[in-house]
């Protein structure tokens, strides 16, 4: 990562924190009262092909034994609608801007993968975590939506993996990619806009 992203990962990520940290507070009241403890979500993410770290999330999922893979719908009745309104909000993403500060992701990149899929792929994930991963990138801003309604239709967990690993992994690593071949300050800005803007497009979309 070049010296000028980090300085642009620190500073907005520095901003953010001081802006949003009561609203930070409040929702985590809010979520200790209504679902209760833990808070938090920690997940092994990885950073590089072989260099794992520690994702930190609020958690919008009820606790279970198994609760290994990604999120689809055999896991839909563990997610209440504050949990929703959380993860459709991205609010539950914030704590992942200290993982920005301590240089484990930037603001911008590929989503860092869970470790079972890098070791499945290793090829492509060579390729795609050339990249910093990070909060919000192009895959996660062109792919989420349709990944979220693919994984929804999915009734066990070995369905939602053999649909992510067929239909999502190679679809979000060729756009991870595309933004790799055309990264630049501009473009992570203009991604940090776009994913700013989200939340308030789908509500004023849902209103009209």
């Amino acid at each position: 990562m070049s010296w000028s992203k980090r300085l642009l990962d620190i500073t907005i990520s520095l901003i953010l924190i001081a802006l949003l940290w009561p609203f930070m507070v409040v929702v985590i009241i809010v979520l200790a009262v209504v679902e209760g403890r833990p808070i938090f979500y920690i997940s092994e993410r990885m950073k590089t092909p072989t260099q794992g770290f520690s994702l930190v999330k609020l958690r919008t999922m009820r606790p279970s034994a198994d609760n290994t893979g990604v999120t689809g719908g055999d896991k839909s009745g563990r997610v209440s609608r504050l949990h929703r309104l959380l993860r459709k909000t991205r609010a539950d993403e914030l704590p992942q801007l200290f993982n920005v500060l301590r240089g484990d992701i930037s603001l911008v990149g590929p989503r860092p993968p869970l470790r079972v899929y890098v070791d499945a792929f290793p090829a492509l994930y060579a390729q795609v975590l050339q990249s910093r991963p990070g909060i919000t990138g192009l895959a996660s801003l062109a792919y989420h939506a349709h990944e979220e309604m693919l994984l929804a239709r999915c009734t066990d967990a070995a369905q939602t993996d053999a649909v992510y690993r067929r239909a999502c992994v190679p679809r979000k690593a060729r756009l991870d990619l595309i933004y790799q071949a055309r990264r630049s300050l501009c473009f992570d800005l203009w991604l940090i806009w776009k994913t700013a803007q989200k939340p308030f497009a789908r509500k004023t979309h849902s209103d009209d």
